[in-house]
């Protein structure tokens, strides 16, 4: 077994224990392999190791993997997007995380719409208002989804946030809950279903998933300290 594939099942045996710590079933829990700057081979071997759900910050980066890989692995976009590049995403990735303006959204349904396909999106939300991260704040959530949520050809799935770093994971552990209480008030606006969390990361995904997490983006513990 390669170190790739030893890394995933200690990740998945956490995401497993974390998830019954609160009576979870893990299952509700889907892994994101975080694979920005780590080369084809080291994913290929996480592939072949049975992770399925790959998250890509760039762009470029991620279009060479996409057509080298072929089939058999779903995308994500879990970086910062410019609207220019609204097309070249919808043409590459099943779910895009990041999507924290209307702006952007409205350049994801035309492109969505030019390739004939209903793209799914999560709100990314800055809960921390933090300056150098994006995101909607919180505040604005609910107008946003409203305004989305009349897009044909986009459908938002859930919400994502990138809290404050801390060593700490319990420092962590309220901005994760405050964006459970966020999906649970946009829920009462009954606009559309929202099941999905994106939230946690390699030092803290264990608390996520205690809190709600349902996608959890996971790198270093996955393919070791990046450069």
């Amino acid at each position: 077994m390669s170190s790739i594939a030893q890394n995933l099942e200690k990740v998945r045996g956490r995401i497993a224990a974390a998830a019954r710590k609160v009576g979870r079933d893990p299952a509700q829990v889907k892994l994101v392999a975080v694979s920005k700057t780590v080369d084809l081979a080291r994913i290929t071997e996480a592939r072949d190791a049975g992770q399925e759900i790959f998250g890509e910050n760039y762009l470029q980066e991620a279009r060479g993997k996409i057509e080298a890989l072929g089939p058999g692995a779903a995308w994500h976009f879990i970086g910062h997007l410019q609207t220019n590049k609204a097309k070249a995403a919808v043409g590459l990735f099943r779910l895009i995380h990041s999507v924290d303006r209307l702006h952007l959204a409205q350049a994801l349904e035309k492109a969505a719409a030019g390739q004939q396909k209903v793209q799914e999106i999560l709100l990314q939300v800055n809960l921390a208002g933090e300056a150098s991260k994006s995101g909607a704040p919180p505040e604005a959530a609910p107008a946003l989804l409203q305004e989305i949520s009349r897009l044909p050809h986009l459908k938002v799935v859930g919400l994502m946030t990138m809290p404050p770093w801390f060593t700490d994971p319990e420092a962590v552990r309220p901005y994760f809950r405050a964006l459970r209480e966020l999906r649970e008030r946009l829920l009462q606006l009954r606009i559309c279903p929202l099941p999905e969390l994106s939230m946690g990361m390699s030092g803290d995904f264990e608390t996520a998933i205690e809190e709600g997490a349902t996608l959890v983006r996971v790198g270093t513990a996955i393919f070791g300290q990046r450069d």
